[in-house]
C-alpha cells in the first residue's frame, strides 16, 4: 500500500515537471515570436523621406519622394532602397542607417563622393533634418517624422 502511495506521488510529481517544462516553453517561444514581429516592424517602418530636390537628369522628378528605412542604400544599382538613375552615382554609393536613435550617412567609397550640405563625406556622419545630400547630380534633401 506505502509503495502504491510513493508511485502516485511520483507520478503526480513527474506530471508537474512535465506540464511546468511545456509552460515555460510556450511562454519562451511567444517572447520570441514578439521580438521577431517587433524586429520585422523596426525593419520595414518607414522614418521619414528623402526628397529630391534637384536632379540634373531626366530620368529623376524634382519632387520624387523615397521612404527612409532604418537601413536605407543609394545608388545606380537595382538592390538599393533609393535607385539613383545617374551616371555620377556609383553601384552602392552610400548609406544611410539608424543607429542609437540617430541618423548616420556613410560614403560607401564612391568614385565621385557623397556631399552632405556641400561638404564632402570622409567618414559617417550623423545627420539631421533638412541635411541636403548630394550623390552624382541629384539632391535628396532629408525629411523625418
Amino acid at each position: 500500500m506505502q509503495h502504491d502511495v510513493i508511485l502516485l506521488a511520483l507520478r503526480l510529481l513527474a506530471s508537474a515537471c512535465l506540464l511546468l517544462f511545456f509552460g515555460a516553453l510556450i511562454v519562451m517561444l511567444w517572447r520570441d515570436l514578439r521580438a521577431a514581429r517587433n524586429e520585422v516592424e523596426m525593419r520595414t517602418r518607414k522614418c521619414g523621406r528623402l526628397v529630391v530636390i534637384a536632379a540634373e537628369n531626366g530620368n529623376i522628378q524634382s519632387g520624387k519622394s523615397y521612404p527612409l528605412l532604418p537601413l536605407t542604400s543609394l545608388g545606380r544599382a537595382p538592390t538599393n532602397t533609393v535607385i539613383l538613375e545617374d551616371g555620377f552615382a556609383s553601384s552602392e554609393h552610400a548609406l544611410i542607417t539608424l543607429r542609437d536613435g540617430q541618423w548616420w550617412l556613410e560614403d560607401r567609397g564612391s568614385s565621385n563622393g557623397t556631399l552632405l550640405n556641400g561638404y564632402r563625406v570622409e567618414e559617417p556622419v550623423v545627420l539631421s533634418a533638412g541635411d541636403i545630400i548630394s550623390i552624382g547630380r541629384v539632391a535628396l534633401k532629408l525629411e523625418l517624422d
